[in-house]
């Protein structure tokens, strides 16, 4: 049967209020329409669904089987409806983000400040994860989109934008003061210990990139869980380290450690827009991608 929407729709009020009247009242209606529309969907199911007596109305069995039936349907579209509705105005809605620890810090968090104030009613979920994680959370349709740095080789139906470039810089805490003025190589701080993250994420990688294109295996002596316990660590003598210039910048300002400079020049890194082309972007999302564009540039 092919039976047009509209005439269950109409059932279905006729059934919630056992009244054709109020029915008609609420759906903008007369009575001779609602009666005839429930007479055609009767014949097209080939059955009676209401019993009509001096007492009023009321179903069948039939009548109350497809009622049982039509009332989640057509809740279910009017709640989609709203939804729907709601998340255009953006009064409602969510968006879900897989975000690496730098990117989070060092952009995610400022803008998502701005977002949360212009549509405080938009729900966010955050997914801490390592760069892969967030990747795999994107490409099984668990986020929206990723916020990553300098993510692997990505596969369609993902993109990748770059939207933001940084510098890491190398520090050693109070001990190192004494290198401050000098330029040394990859080769001669390799004699110090260094302070990295573990070997499951993608900064472990970059910088044993950068160290095998110079002819040396990076071979850290103490591996933190997030770039957040690198600086203490090295605050507190305990070797040098690789961290985003932004994060340095004041304890660099307050003689709590030192820049050293490198022969080497550290590659330039980036945070990088991660989607699916399979699951285009709700409308909360697409707004909150469009001020992470507005509010960053590649330099």
């Amino acid at each position: 049967m092919n039976i047009n929407y509209e005439y269950y729709r109409i059932f279905y009020y006729v059934a919630k209020y056992k009244n054709i009247t109020q029915a008609a009242k609420v759906l903008h209606s007369n009575q001779p329409n609602i009666s005839r529309t429930i007479r055609l969907l009767e014949s097209e199911i080939g059955c009676s669904l209401l019993i009509r007596s001096n007492r009023g109305i009321s179903l069948t069995p039939e009548g109350k089987r497809l009622y049982s039936y039509v009332k989640i349907a057509v809740e279910q579209l009017q709640s989609a409806e709203t939804e729907i509705a709601e998340s255009i105005s953006m009064q409602n809605g969510c968006v879900t983000i897989g975000a690496s620890e730098t990117a989070l810090r060092m952009l995610l968090l400022p803008v998502l400040h701005l977002f949360k104030k212009n549509y405080p009613q938009i729900r966010v979920r955050i997914l801490n994860n390592l760069t892969l994680q967030a990747v795999e959370s994107v490409k099984g349709g668990e986020a929206d989109f990723a916020v990553i740095v300098t993510p692997p080789r990505i596969e369609k139906p993902l993109v990748s934008y770059p939207i933001m470039r940084f510098r890491d810089v190398l520090i050693g805490g109070p001990s190192y003061a004494v290198f401050k003025e000098n330029v040394l190589t990859l080769k001669e701080i390799a004699a110090y210990p260094l302070i990295c993250l573990g070997e499951d994420t993608m900064t472990y990688q970059f910088y044993e990139n950068f160290y095998h294109g110079h002819g040396l295996m990076l071979q850290p002596e103490l591996q933190a869980a997030t770039t957040d316990q690198i600086l203490p660590m090295i605050e507190n003598d305990l070797g040098i380290g690789y961290i985003p210039e932004v994060f340095a910048k004041d304890a660099i300002e307050k003689g709590e450690v030192y820049r050293l400079a490198l022969k080497e020049e550290i590659p330039p890194r980036q945070i990088c827009f991660v989607e699916n082309e399979r699951y285009p972007l709700n409308i909360a999302a697409n707004e909150l991608k469009s001020l992470l564009m507005q509010r960053t540039a590649i330099g």
